[in-house]
C-alpha cells in the first residue's frame, strides 16, 4: 500500500534516523532496547532547569499481590496541600507495552505543568513479555486509584484528574478509563489520548501502510501485541477490551476524550474509529489528525510547526475540560 507522505518539515528526522540505523525490535533485542532506558534521557531536574517546578520520586502500592509502583510527581514550585487544590494529569509512558520508561516523557509533562500550572504524576508499570496482560493495565489502574485517594496530600483536586499518555500509554489511558467506569473507580475529568495504541488486530489501512516505515512500524506493532497477549489472542477480535480498547462493545459514559494522531502513521485509522464510536453513543470526543505527522512527531520534532500546532490544541482542550 502507498503510505501517506510525511510532512516535509519533519521528514528529515526520519532521514537522520535511517542514516544511523538501530537493531530492529525483536524478542531478542528487547533487553538491549531497554538497557539504560532509565538514564537515556535527562533527569527531571535537568529537564526542569530554572523553571519553577518541583519533582520528587516515590513508591506507592501496586495491585494486590504485585510489586510496588514507582512514580514521579511534578508540581508548581512551592505548591502543597495548604494551597488551593490543582488539577492533576496522570501520565502513562509509551513503548509498545514492551519497552520504555517514564523518564522518556518528563519533557512533555514539564511543558504542561509550566504552561497550565497543574500537577503531573508519571507512573512506571510492568512490561511484556515478562509480564503480559493484565499486568501493565492493572499497574496503571492501581496507580490511578492511589492518586484519587491521595490527591489532597499532593495538593491535587480528585475531581479534576485527566489520564493521559502517548502510544502504548494512550492505550493504557483509554483502558483505565474503561476500567474506572466499569469498576466504579475514580471519576475522571478527561482522557488525553496521544496516538493511542488501541487495536490489536492490525487490519486497518493505515496499519498496513507503514510496514518498515516510520518511528513505529507495523512489524514492531505485531511484535508488541504478541508479547502482550500471546499467540492465541494477539490479533484476535476476542482479545480483552482492557488490553485493546477497540474491542470494547460499549463506549458510552466515558470521560471526555481528546484523541490525537498523525495522518502518516499506523494508528491513524483505529484512533479515528475510536472517536467516531464515542460520538455514535452520544459521548464527548475531540479528534485531531495532523497531516503528515508520523508516530510521536511531537517527541521527535519538538521545534516543528506541526508540533507547535498540536501543543496549542492540547493546551486548549485541557484548559476547557479542567476549567483553567
Amino acid at each position: 500500500m502507498i503510505p501517506v507522505p510525511f510532512d516535509p518539515d519533519i521528514a528529515p528526522v526520519l532521514d537522520a534516523m535511517a542514516a544511523d540505523p538501530q537493531p530492529a525490535l525483536s524478542r531478542e533485542t528487547i533487553p538491549l532496547t531497554r538497557d539504560g532506558a532509565a538514564t537515556a534521557f535527562p533527569s527531571a531536574e535537568e529537564v526542569i532547569g530554572d523553571l519553577p517546578i518541583d519533582a520528587h520520586d516515590r513508591v506507592i502500592p501496586g495491585p494486590a499481590g504485585a510489586p510496588d509502583l514507582e512514580i514521579t510527581v511534578l508540581t508548581p514550585r512551592g505548591h502543597d496541600a495548604t494551597k488551593p487544590a490543582l488539577p492533576v494529569l496522570y501520565n502513562i509512558h509509551g513503548g509498545g507495552m514492551i519497552v520504555g520508561h517514564r523518564s522518556w516523557e518528563t519533557g512533555r509533562l514539564v511543558q504542561l505543568v509550566d504552561e497550565l500550572g497543574v500537577i503531573a504524576v508519571n507512573v512506571e508499570y510492568r512490561l511484556a513479555p515478562e509480564d503480559p496482560y493484565p499486568a501493565g493495565v492493572e499497574d496503571c489502574y492501581a496507580g490511578l486509584v492511589w492518586l484519587a485517594a491521595n490527591a489532597r496530600e499532593l495538593g491535587a483536586d480528585p475531581d479534576r484528574i485527566v489520564v493521559m499518555g502517548g502510544s502504548a500509554g494512550g492505550g493504557f489511558a483509554a483502558a483505565i478509563s474503561l476500567l474506572a467506569r466499569d469498576r466504579g473507580g475514580p471519576a475522571l475529568a478527561g482522557q488525553l489520548l496521544l496516538c493511542p495504541m488501541i487495536d490489536n488486530t492490525n487490519t486497518t489501512v493505515s496499519s498496513l501502510q507503514y510496514a518498515g516505515i516510520g518511528t513505529w512500524t507495523r512489524e514492531a506493532n505485531l511484535l508488541a501485541w504478541e508479547c502482550v497477549l500471546g499467540d492465541e489472542l494477539a490479533f484476535s477480535a476476542e482479545a480483552p477490551a482492557y488490553a485493546a480498547p477497540t474491542r470494547a462493545d460499549d463506549l458510552s459514559d466515558l470521560p471526555h476524550a481528546y484523541i490525537e494522531v498523525g495522518a502518516a502513521e499506523p494508528f491513524r485509522d483505529e484512533d479515528v474509529e475510536y472517536a467516531s464510536r464515542i460520538w455514535a453513543v452520544g459521548g464527548a470526543a475531540e479528534l485531531h489528525v495532523w497531516s503528515g505527522g508520523f508516530h510521536g512527531f511531537d517527541m521527535y520534532a519538538p521545534a516543528s510547526e506541526l508540533t507547535r500546532a498540536a501543543l496549542d490544541a492540547r493546551f486548549s482542550w485541557l484548559r476547557r475540560v479542567l476549567g483553567l
